[in-house]
C-alpha cells in the first residue's frame, strides 16, 4: 500500500481545512486507514481512524466533534475534514494504513504516507 497525503497549509484559528490521502492498493477492504499528527517535540498521536470496509470511525477526545474522516472506495481516497481549528492542532499530519486491525497506536501501522504540514495561527 502506498499513501500520499496532501492539503496542508496555513489557516487561522477557528477555520477549516481538508486533508486528502490517496491510496495505491488493489483493495483496501481489509485495512484500517488513519490520520496521525506530530507536533515539534511531541509524540505522534492518532487523530482518527476508519475501517475501510463498513466505514466505522474512531476519534480521540482531543478532536472528536471537530474532525471527520470520510472515504471514497472508488477513488481509494480518504479525507480528514478539520473544523474549528486551534493553534494546538498545528502539526505534521500523516495518513497510515494497517492490515486486518484498527490500531490506536502508531506502532500498529506499517504503511505511511509523507506528512503534510498544518499550521493554525492564533
Amino acid at each position: 500500500v502506498q499513501l500520499q497525503a496532501s492539503g496542508g497549509g496555513l489557516v487561522q484559528a477557528g477555520g477549516s481545512l481538508r486533508l486528502s490521502c490517496a491510496a495505491s492498493a488493489r483493495t483496501l477492504s481489509n485495512y484500517a486507514v488513519a490520520w496521525f499528527r506530530q507536533a515539534p517535540g511531541k509524540e505522534r498521536e492518532l487523530v482518527g481512524v476508519i475501517r475501510w470496509a463498513g466505514g466505522s470511525t474512531y476519534y480521540p477526545d482531543s478532536v472528536r466533534g471537530r474532525f471527520t474522516i470520510s472515504r471514497d472506495n472508488t477513488k481509494k481516497t480518504m479525507w480528514l475534514q478539520m473544523n474549528s481549528l486551534k493553534p494546538e492542532d498545528t502539526a505534521v499530519y500523516y495518513c497510515a494504513a494497517a492490515y486486518a486491525s484498527r490500531p490506536l497506536s502508531s506502532s500498529g501501522y506499517h504503511y505511511w504516507g509523507q506528512g503534510t504540514l498544518v499550521t493554525v495561527s492564533s
